[in-house]
């Protein structure tokens, strides 16, 4: 569907591809966000978009001089990697859960880490820089290294999906782990001083910015770029060994090339150039959607995923939703549904089925369906998939 702008009273307007009316918190975050002054052009909320920190998570927001870190988040470089492999469906039959336990024993979920760091980590360029991060962070270089190629918590999941033509794809979401979390909690405590030395002015706390120019705003872009980077390779460190898993069930453990690799960000800032100006843009909980860039626009743990070209639609900023979004929270899911209803929602797929997992029950999500037909104007569908393993971190 084409963008409606909300009717706001905001120095820059707010468009919005989501279906439905925002809530009043939802609102309010939006106008926060849309009255600051170095806002370029208008702010864009995708379809899945729902509450957040400062800013509303699904929300895209360029901005001229400045960038806001709680507004680019604490899982920075969060987004999504995704292979098409040889295999058929019919060749995992019998095979799931000696497959999902096989990625529970190797990957590390949760709070875990490796045991042993392998040798693709410890070659990672990245750790050239590392003494040039945030003091604050210094002491996690060796965390940092034995988390890469783990899962982390919370939504994060690893799957093996089919598509519609029968075709197998591996499928995994993550970000930057505990060295991101921490980059991004410094700066923002950061952000946050200066603006009460300053004495700023601002519609939530959690808009505290960086001004370009100052030293402060470069130590948040190295670091925020480093960040990125580290999470982009923390998910082809997982993808590597997860497609070595499938290939010993499928393949007898011989190599195989995939034919379509995709790895996204959704939570992270870049410095693009739109309406012909170069911006900072940051999407939080949005993925880039220029023309021909791949994209994954996952479901709930029960629901469709989908693999989506770019449209380049100039109004998102050439961007789209990053997922189906959340309709309760955590706790709110918690109370509504109960583990039977856990076991119906998530029938064929195989995954754990117990109280650590309901947060994530996929009654507590938005219809996928309805968030990609909203985007038609951003994106084109490349591959529709449906799970059958889930690992959730």
């Amino acid at each position: 569907m084409p963008y409606e702008k909300l009717d706001i009273s905001t120095p820059k307007p707010v468009l919005s591809w989501a279906n439905h009316a925002l809530g009043g918190q939802e609102t309010q975050m939006a106008k926060n966000v849309a009255s600051l002054p170095f806002v370029f052009k208008h702010v864009a909320l995708m379809p899945d978009v729902h509450l957040g920190k400062g800013a509303l998570v699904g929300s895209v927001v360029a901005t001229t001089d400045a960038i806001i870190p709680a507004a680019v988040g604490v899982d920075v470089g969060c987004g999504m990697g995704a292979i098409k492999t040889p295999f058929t469906a019919k060749q995992l039959e019998g095979k799931l859960k000696k497959i999902r336990l096989d990625i529970e024993a190797d990957i590390p979920v949760g709070f875990n880490q490796n045991k042993v760091v392998e040798k693709s980590v410890t070659n990672w360029q990245g750790w050239a820089e590392f003494k040039d991060l945030h003091p604050g962070v210094q002491h996690l270089e060796s965390k940092a290294m034995n988390q890469m190629g783990s899962l982390g918590g919370g939504n994060h999941f690893l799957e093996v999906c089919i598509d519609s033509e029968d075709q197998v794809w591996l499928m995994l979401h993550s970000g930057s782990r505990n060295i991101g979390n921490m980059l991004a909690q410094n700066h923002i405590s950061t952000a946050k001083e200066l603006a009460k030395l300053a004495d700023t002015r601002l519609p939530d706390a959690d808009l505290a910015y960086f001004v370009a120019g100052t030293p402060e705003f470069a130590a948040y872009w190295h670091d925020l770029q480093w960040a990125q980077n580290y999470a982009r390779f923390n998910r082809d460190v997982m993808m590597a060994r997860f497609k070595r898993i499938v290939e010993k069930h499928l393949a007898g453990g011989k190599p195989t090339k995939p034919s379509l690799s995709v790895n996204c960000h959704h939570n992270y800032a870049e410095k693009e150039v739109h309406f012909g100006e170069s911006v900072y843009v940051t999407r939080k909980g949005a993925v880039r959607a220029r023309e021909e860039d791949y994209g994954i626009i996952p479901g709930s743990m029960g629901a469709k995923s989908f693999i989506v070209k770019g449209k380049g639609n100039v109004d998102s900023y050439c961007s789209c939703s990053h997922g189906a979004g959340r309709l309760m929270s955590r706790n709110k899911a918690k109370l509504n549904f109960t583990l039977d209803d856990l076991v119906e929602q998530t029938k064929g797929v195989e995954c754990r089925k117990d109280e650590g997992v309901l947060d994530e029950i996929p009654g507590a999500y938005k219809s996928i369906d309805t968030v990609m037909s909203n985007q038609a104007d951003l994106v084109e569908v490349v591959a529709t998939l449906k799970q059958v393993v889930c690992v959730k971190g």
